[in-house]
């Protein structure tokens, strides 16, 4: 079994596929409005912004969690949670072993929490 689609919040479907869009650079799989559904491919996996869907927490992984965050903030989003260490992988069950997990947490245009997620060698 796999994950197929998340689905996410979206009162406004234009300014959601705008800053999801910006967010994650790349251009939605598909827009069918009505009944007013937009898709972006998250790695094989859908991401699905509608208008009643419920919000939902997901976390995307990053190249660079700080220049993420700033281009994020230049740009007017509310960076609710600024980068820091979830916890360290010390062997491969949740993460590379080595590394240490850095998260970061931004609100997306409809209000709905986004987590940001990068893996880093530990120092």
């Amino acid at each position: 079994m796999g994950l197929v689609q998340i689905a996410q919040h979206a009162d406004d479907l234009g300014r959601a596929t705008a800053f999801y869009r910006d967010l994650l650079g790349a251009e939605p799989l598909a827009t069918y409005d009505p009944p007013g559904l937009v898709f972006f491919d998250l790695g094989g996996v859908r991401l699905l912004l509608e208008q009643g869907a419920p919000s939902a927490l997901h976390y995307l992984g990053v190249d660079d969690l700080d220049a993420t965050v700033e281009r994020l903030r230049a740009a007017g989003v509310e960076v609710r949670s600024e980068p820091h260490v979830i916890f360290g992988h010390d062997d491969d069950t949740l993460g590379p072993a080595g590394t240490d997990e850095w998260m970061a947490f931004a609100v997306d245009s409809e209000g709905n929490l986004v987590g940001l997620v990068e893996q880093r060698p530990r120092s």
